[in-house]
């Protein structure tokens, strides 16, 4: 994609250089400007980073946007190894792909305040990390003869806690390229701009404009990008397109979600970070609407602080799908059991030759049989179809399995849930009764994936070994933290339809005093997180003030002010 734009006037603010000492000042804001500085760009992203290739230091930090933004020196180290295709893999051009990075450090204060409401309202698979960077990376390597080495390598890299492949690998194909001919003053005034977006808002389409440019993302998690004279229309936010992902595995493709629903790790290995970055990314969505609850990383290099952890044989690998290029990889990984190979690996000629990369059809899957799934299924593909028939069919097909298997999972845990007459106002909520995987397995003759889908298989033996991946444990404590709400909900809506007075009228100060407190911590600490209506929390205002005023004026002046 070229578009032909300028890049504006200079943004207001500056960036700083890695390492910049403190002289330089703290630009003005406008009074217009957003109250906290950079508040809406950290809605989208945290901050911006350059990574250079320096002679004596190898990759270095060249920028930072904002400049007050602090990254730990491990994560500067990890993102610097992480922007660039690892030797074996170089080439010139242009090449764009995403890492998944650990934060290091603990918490740390955002320019953002969100309170977790975008995670409360965005679906499981947009939610924004906690624990985690992505990086979206735009890497340009072209022969230089004014540079010493005789390149020039330059990555410019957007690190964000969302998972919008989509949106930030389209807008590096709009600002690296002219980033790369202009460099600082182009970098400032698109911070800015972004700096001037919406929030970013489930459901809701926002506009962004961008050098020129407006980025239309849709309300129903599509996104387009308005250009002029020809628009170029992405069908959505974050998904990719899984046919052409997994074209060169389609064959395995059962035996892979099923390797993915159950947490197993695996290692792609491809000859370029974006083959790789991107096998792993579409391979984490195809569980959808089921969270992937795993660690993944889409690109991985030997300099990674994790690399003693994934390589050691004293333990098993852990629950992990990694994405590498370097050949270094087939020797030190050979143990793992679930290897996907994608394309050919530039060899550097170094290797033993009795190495040999697991092939995945040969590989002694979840049924006892080599080659064989739990799951037989034909994926009928017609290669003639548009790419974005072929991958909307297998996103269906891939959905249609993932709420097979969970439909039961569903109707049994809502058997847990206690019945609504058992609810009465002045108790605390009745529990939720504990998941039995033996009770849940008897259910399976009756109400089991069959009933839904027309594969055959062990599906009994699937459940179990699902019941001991991390996926299970996360589907179980979202849904048991929803059911939860849902019944404080139903309590606090009991109290409201109870008759307050008639309850008091034989009640000791102490238990009136005792219900105030406890409705008022309802009210503030958790109704802000339940599915209450609003007319609801108006009424529970209401009746403490009742119960209030039926007290003595002393105990009525402490309690207003407790």
């Amino acid at each position: 994609m070229v578009v032909a734009v300028g890049a504006g006037p200079p943004g207001r603010r500056g960036a700083r250089r890695s390492g910049a000492g403190p002289g330089r000042s703290r630009p003005r804001r406008s009074a217009a400007a957003s109250p906290l500085p950079w508040a809406r760009f950290s809605a989208w992203l945290d901050c911006v980073c350059v990574v250079t290739f320096d002679l004596e230091l190898g990759q270095a930090m060249e920028l930072v946007y904002p400049y007050d933004f602090r990254l730990t020196e491990k994560e500067k180290t990890s993102i610097c190894y992480l922007s660039f295709p690892d030797s074996y893999s170089g080439g010139l051009g242009d090449t764009q792909f995403s890492f998944r990075l650990r934060q290091s450090g603990g918490q740390r204060t955002t320019h953002y305040e969100d309170d977790g409401e975008y995670n409360r309202e965005a679906p499981l698979t947009l939610q924004r990390e906690s624990a985690h960077y992505f990086g979206y990376v735009y890497f340009r390597q072209v022969k230089d003869s004014s540079m010493k080495r005789g390149y020039f390598q330059k990555s410019l890299v957007l690190v964000s806690r969302l998972p919008y492949v989509n949106l930030f690998q389209s807008l590096l194909q709009l600002i690296a390229p002219e980033y790369f001919d202009k460099l600082e003053p182009c970098l400032e005034a698109v911070c800015n701009e972004i700096d001037q977006w919406p929030p970013p808002v489930p459901g809701q389409t926002l506009n962004l404009p961008v050098m020129g440019v407006v980025i239309q993302v849709l309300g129903g998690d599509g996104l387009c990008s308005n250009l002029l004279p020809a628009p170029l229309v992405l069908p959505s936010i974050h998904e990719l397109d899984l046919f052409r992902c997994f074209q060169p595995v389609l064959i395995h493709i059962q035996m892979l979600w099923e390797l993915m629903l159950l947490g197993e790790p695996i290692v792609v290995m491809a000859p370029s970070p974006t083959v790789s970055s991107e096998m792993v990314l579409a391979l984490t969505s195809c569980l959808a609407p089921l969270r992937y609850c795993c660690d993944y990383r889409p690109y991985f290099t030997i300099h990674d602080s994790e690399f003693k952890e994934y390589t050691t044989r004293t333990q098993a690998p852990p629950n992990i799908v990694v994405g590498v290029t370097n050949p270094f990889f087939i020797k030190t990984l050979q143990h793992w059991p679930h290897i996907l190979r994608v394309g050919e690996l530039k060899m550097s000629g170094d290797l033993p030759k009795q190495v040999k990369v697991k092939k995945l059809a040969k590989l002694k899957t979840l049924d006892t049989k080599p080659g064989k799934s739990f799951v037989r299924h034909d994926l009928g593909i017609q290669r003639k179809r548009p790419s974005e028939v072929q991958s909307a069919l297998l996103r269906r097909h891939l959905l249609e399995l993932t709420q097979s298997f969970i439909i039961p999972l569903e109707h049994y845990i809502a058997s847990l849930m206690p019945l609504q007459r058992a609810i009465t106002p002045w108790k605390n909520p009745p529990q939720i009764r504990p998941f039995c995987q033996e009770d849940f397995m008897k259910t399976l003759e009756h109400a089991g994936p069959q009933l839904t889908c027309v594969l055959k298989g062990d599906w009994l033996g699937l459940y179990r070994r699902f019941f001991k991946s991390p996926n299970f444990d996360g589907w179980y404590r979202q849904r048991h933290r929803e059911m939860t709400q849902k019944l404080e909900a139903l309590h606090l809506e009991a109290i409201c339809e109870a008759n307050i007075v008639a309850w008091m009228k034989d009640k000791s100060e102490v238990e009136i005093v005792d219900l105030v407190l406890k409705l008022r911590e309802k009210l503030v600490t958790r109704c802000q997180h339940l599915p209450v209506k609003e007319e609801t929390l108006q009424r529970v205002s209401l009746y403490i003030e009742t119960i209030i005023g039926s007290l003595p004026e002393d105990l009525q002046a402490v309690l207003h002010h407790h």
